[in-house]
């Protein structure tokens, strides 16, 4: 396991640095002057030319490139016209509200998506599967923005039971939780439902069953266990899909997250700030996918001596 670990912990500085290089090159391309943006519109020629050398653009672009990832290593992201400096702050500032509302659609998909599944496999060709199916390619043909608005509109606007923006409180993760986890709930209710289907199949079912386990217990103790991988691989594959979600998400609702701090960027060209915003995404999905390898060697023993 400690092998394990020590592997996969030095593929990330490998892949991060892949991801700054590739953005590098990106925004180097990009049209338009990073010395006219940082320094302002209203800024004079003079006043363009000294900004361009406060950001080393006046050097060769391999000089550059060494040093934005010199900064990096000394934590400093660049020049932000936002922030008038480095925004790593600003970014750190915003990282917990992000991973909040994260956690959250996590913890409210593991508890309606998989129990939803489990009794839609259980009862294949049943009213319960029939139902939960439909709220599954309904939930799956919503686009989480849509859904966020209607939310608004009925439960903000109309009945005046939570908050629409801002984070004032548990209530108001409330409506951006259940937009942001709409989508995750149906792929994970339709792969525990697919799973158990083809579980309930096997040989070890009909055994249980023929030693007088209830279907509960059959379910709880058997077929569920088995069918966690799957379930956990999708999880975690849409945990990356929450981090890019949660940008339109959080601007909706006015949630102060890293999303919503990247679309302001976004808005005012500020590379810096994007560049720092997205590698702080990236690197999330990256420990994201960690967390899920180390959870496979928890449910599967065999993996953890293979």
């Amino acid at each position: 396991m400690l092998r394990f670990l020590v592997q996969r912990l030095a593929t990330i500085p490998l892949v991060a640095i892949g991801v700054i290089t590739i953005l590098f090159v990106i925004f180097k391309s990009v049209p338009g002057d990073e010395a006219t943006l940082a320094a302002g519109a209203t800024s004079t020629q003079a006043e363009i030319e000294a900004m361009r050398v406060r950001l080393g653009l006046d050097r060769p672009l391999l000089i550059q490139y060494a040093g934005h990832i010199w900064g990096l290593l000394h934590l400093d992201l660049g020049y932000s016209s936002t922030f008038r400096g480095n925004p790593l702050p600003a970014i750190l500032e915003r990282i917990p509200a992000t991973l909040l509302l994260m956690s959250s659609a996590i913890a409210v998909t593991v508890a309606i998506g998989i129990p939803a599944g489990l009794v839609a496999g259980a009862n294949q060709n049943r009213w319960p599967d029939y139902a939960i199916s439909g709220g599954v390619v309904a939930l799956l043909a919503i686009p989480n923005f849509w859904l966020g608005m209607v939310l608004i509109a009925v439960l903000s606007v109309q009945m005046r039971w939570l908050p629409s923006f801002g984070a004032a409180g548990a209530a108001s993760l409330v409506i951006p939780t259940i937009a942001l986890s709409a989508r995750l709930i149906a792929l994970v209710a339709r792969t525990t439902r697919g799973m158990v289907v083809e579980e309930m199949r096997k040989d070890y079912v009909r055994t249980a069953r023929a030693k007088g386990l209830r279907w509960k217990a059959v379910l709880s103790r058997h077929v569920l266990r088995n069918v966690l991988i799957p379930i956990v691989t999708v999880i975690g594959l849409q945990a990356g899909y929450l981090l890019g979600g949660s940008v339109v998400v959080e601007r909706l609702f006015a949630w102060p997250g890293l999303g919503d701090l990247m679309l302001t960027g976004v808005s005012v060209r500020d590379y810096t700030l994007i560049q720092g915003a997205t590698l702080f995404f990236v690197v999330g999905f990256l420990v994201i996918n960690l967390a899920v390898d180390i959870l496979y060697r928890f449910i599967n023993p065999r993996l953890r001596h293979g």
